[in-house]
Formats: structure tokens, sequence, C-alpha cells
């Protein structure tokens, strides 16, 4: 077994997080590596974590990772952050708050950037994922940064899907939001201390009973947060939101749910693989050669428009790979 492989599976934190960075880097070899890590993969259960900026989605998810441990399981985080406009690196890097968790070899926490990508998932986070499989983490918490309807990518990368709302962020308008009432498996009413908590969650209650059945029968609970700065209750609602992700677990695995959503999770990953090893060779032909330049002052002018280029730059390139 090539050694760094050998020493992510047994845990070792630092080959991990260089894997990491030059799967972010885009580095060649790093696709090599994921590779051969894939046969490591696939026992994890994955949560995704998402809400609007300021939710406290941070928060939640360092109040879970004590749970979890408390039930003797591993935890892998991968915080996508906004990207830094400057450096291209996640802005809050390693997120200061989880940091009390950096001393526990049962935790690996690791940022990602955004870069852009549609969603708030970063293209490196389904590799991400698969290292902190090959780890061996029991769960890996996978918590967006949160940009409004695209959030529903998150469901591509994960089995259960928690959606984090807060009373007076304009909540009741978001959860009306196209994808958000489908893709939550678990809503949490985080800041329930807040004026207009009660009626947040009569107004997600309603919509949850006037709409149909879920396609896997699954009804969303809600679950009320409050004050991170009253310990006691605080401590006491993140052990009941850790208890509703391991029904909704279980109510997967028996249900056979987990199934289907490991299928869709790996179409997916062949299609991220496909446009990968498609678009990003034939964008960086188009970039150093000019052409894509061409392209974009023709279309600007318009000279030609953005689908009869699309049509010529895929034909040339099928093409040349048919001349080979």
């Amino acid at each position: 077994m090539d050694s760094t492989i050998k020493k992510i599976c047994e845990g070792d934190v630092r080959t991990a997080s260089r894997l990491i960075r030059d799967i972010e880097d885009k580095r060649p070899d790093a696709n090599t590596k994921i590779k051969k890590l894939y046969a490591h993969t696939g026992k994890s259960f994955i949560i995704g974590i998402t809400g609007a900026p300021g939710a406290g989605k941070s928060t939640l998810t360092d109040a879970l990772i004590t749970e979890f441990r408390k039930l003797n399981k591993t935890v892998g985080v991968l915080a996508v952050d906004p990207t830094s406009p400057f450096s291209g690196g996640a802005i809050l890097g390693d997120r200061i708050r989880m940091q009390r968790h950096a001393e526990d070899s049962g935790v690996f926490v690791r940022s990602l950037a955004t870069r852009g990508a549609l969603g708030g998932l970063s293209q490196a986070a389904g590799n991400a994922i698969h290292v902190m499989e090959a780890m061996g983490k029991d769960i890996i918490i996978v918590e967006t940064v949160g940009i409004g309807q695209q959030e529903i990518d998150i469901i591509n990368h994960a089995h259960s899907v928690v959606v984090v709302l807060v009373p007076g962020m304009g909540d009741e308008i978001q959860t009306m939001k196209a994808g958000l009432m489908e893709i939550a498996d678990i809503f949490v009413i985080n800041k329930a201390n807040r004026a207009g908590a009660g009626q947040l969650q009569t107004e997600l209650s309603t919509m949850l009973n006037l709409s149909p059945q879920t396609a896997d029968g699954w009804k969303p609970p809600i679950v009320a947060v409050g004050d991170a700065f009253e310990p006691a209750t605080f401590s006491e609602n993140t052990a009941e939101l850790a208890q509703t992700i391991e029904e909704h677990h279980l109510y997967l695995k028996q249900s056979g749910k987990l199934t289907e959503r490991m299928h869709r999770k790996a179409m997916t990953e062949i299609k991220d693989a496909l446009s990968s090893c498609l678009m990003e060779p034939l964008l960086h032909s188009l970039i150093t050669s000019g052409e894509l330049e061409k392209l974009s002052e023709k279309i600007k002018n318009r000279k030609s428009d953005p689908y009869t280029a699309a049509e010529e730059i895929t034909e040339k390139f099928f093409q040349k790979r048919r001349g080979k």
C-alpha cells in the first residue's frame, strides 16, 4: 500500500491535511491518490448543515461534535467558507470556535474555500469527504457557507440534511424558497430565545403540514435550540438535535433509503469527475492559447453567441480527440 494511503487510513492528520490541500490546489497527483483511497471509503455517516449566513451553524456544529464524542464516535468536519478575493483561501480559516477540539485525536476539522463553486460547496468537498472517510471517521459534518437557494447542492453530498433557521432574519420567506423545504430532513430553529421564534415555528409547522408527504416518507421534525450563553439549556437542546439526527440515520438504514442516497451521491461524483476530466483541460487549453479571450470579445460585440461558441469548441475538442 502507498505510504500516503496507509498513513491516511491510520488516521494521520498531517498527511490527510496535506492531501486535502493538494486537492484544493488541483495538484495532478491528488486524483491519483484519491483513486487509491476510494476503496477505503463509504462507511461514514455524512451530515450536511446549511442555512443563511449568521444562523449560527458553526456554533451548532461545535456543539454536535461534543455530543457525538460523548457517544464515542469519531468526527470529521468540513467547514466550507467564503473565499478571500485576494488569496483564494478560506476567510475564516479552521473555524476558531471549533479549536477547543484541536487536542482531541477523534476530531478532525478542516476548512475549504468555495472558490466560486455553485451551491456553497467547494469543488474539493467531495474528495475531502473521501479523505475523512478513509481516515475512519464515524461521522462527517459538512457545514456550508449558506448562499440562498444554491444551498440545495448539499443534498448531493450528505445522507442527512439539517437546515438552520433563525427568527428575525427573514427565515419565514427563506423557507418558502424552492429547494429548501425539499432538502431538509431536520429543521433547526436556532437562537430560539429570540422574539419571533414561536411564530417562525408555527409558520414552519403549517408549511410542513400543507406540503405533500415527502418522497421517502419522513416528515422533517423541528428542533428548537436556545441561547449558547445558557450552557445547560443549550446542551440539552443540542443533545436532542444529535438524537434526532441519529433517529433519521436509523430510519434511512431501516427503510432502505440510505442506499438510495448513496446512489445519488455516486451519480454526483461521476458527474463531477466527468466535468473535471473534460472541462478543466479544455478551459486550460482555451485560456493558454488565448482563444477564450477572442471568443469572449466576439460574444461581447455580438458577433457570436455563447451557444454557437460552445458548439464550435466542443466540435473541435472531439475532432482533436478522435485524431489522436
